[in-house]
């Protein structure tokens, strides 16, 4: 045999070599969820290892993460039932939880890179990332509330706008009104693909922000289909988005793929709560190898994703599955 490929499998310095994808923590956005008072860190039942942070501990949290070459954060709020309501009007109230959780991890670390949710779910009485009326999401009338949630994101210190509602259009009105008002150098990661999943649950008991009635497939795009994600993705890049998001990721791998081959703007790829809760339940019941928590994050950037926003990213650190640089 003239040819035998286990020649560069033979040592690791060979290995490492020839290593055609590559990880490290740049590549990692952490969430991170928020609740108001003091001194609070309670762990999602659902998610073993992630928890609920007032500000006083996501500050703490922020800083540790930092120190392992954690640099990005993607922050989303648990609010309160009594101040929810039909307009989500919580969401761009000054002085609000999720508003002062944005200026105080900028105040803290500005070195840090923030990422803010915009959608109405977790402010709105309704459940759902639009305004509902007579059981029907109003498209357009929600897009004014999503612009006045960034541009308050913007005005606290938001690095990166990430609007995970799926409405229609929304990518151009929120970027015309952050440049109208001098923020043009706010980023915007679209949630281009954001499939109607059911991975989507532990999320949700973590934020306590599933729908009061009905569901999300008019506006959440359906498993089945893939060709759609390239219609959505080619009027983000048209309206400026600066990122473009698969949501979720591991049975997604073939759309985060057909988006990286067909666009030139980076990719991101949100490694959700369920895909989270599966993995860690089977590592904890000796199912399978911790080492799984790796092999995931890598087959994200095999296919094409930049960004990987999953709730491993500190453990893979901490751990020592990855370094600062590369694995």
């Amino acid at each position: 045999m003239l040819q035998r490929p286990r020649r560069n499998r033979k040592s690791a310095v060979i290995r490492d070599m020839i290593q055609e994808t590559r990880l490290d923590a740049s590549n990692l956005i952490f969430p991170l969820f928020i609740v108001d008072g003091q001194n609070q860190k309670t762990e999602v039942k659902s998610m073993p290892g992630i928890y609920r942070y007032s500000i006083d501990n996501l500050l703490k949290e922020v800083e540790s993460c930092l120190k392992l070459g954690l640099r990005s954060f993607d922050l989303f709020p648990n609010i309160e039932e009594s101040l929810k309501d039909k307009y989500a009007t919580e969401s761009y109230r000054d002085g609000s939880l999720y508003l002062r959780a944005i200026a105080a991890v900028k105040k803290n670390f500005p070195e840090a890179c923030i990422v803010t949710d915009v959608a109405m779910d977790p402010y709105s009485s309704d459940g759902h990332d639009g305004i509902v009326e007579n059981g029907e999401i109003l498209n357009d009338e929600t897009l004014e509330v999503l612009g006045k949630m960034a541009l308050a994101h913007a005005q606290s210190g938001a690095d990166i706008i990430a609007p995970s509602d799926m409405m229609d259009g929304r990518i151009g009105y929120i970027r015309e009104l952050l440049d109208h008002n001098g923020f043009t150098n706010v980023s915007l990661m679209s949630y281009t693909a954001k499939y109607a999943s059911a991975y989507y649950g532990p999320f949700r008991d973590a934020l306590g922000s599933a729908p009061k009635h009905g569901d999300k497939k008019t506006y959440q795009m359906n498993p089945a289909n893939a060709k759609e994600a390239l219609i959505e993705a080619q009027l983000d890049a048209q309206e400026g988005a600066d990122f473009l998001m698969v949501k979720p990721g591991l049975p997604y791998l073939d759309i985060v793929k057909l988006l990286a081959d067909n666009f030139d703007l980076p990719i991101a790829v949100y490694n959700v709560s369920g895909e989270y809760a599966m993995l860690k339940a089977a590592i904890q019941n000796g199912w399978l190898d911790e080492r799984v928590i790796l092999e995931t994050l890598l087959s994200f950037r095999r296919a094409g994703a930049t960004a990987i926003l999953s709730y491993h990213s500190k453990e893979v650190l901490e751990k020592g599955f990855i370094s600062h640089s590369t694995i």
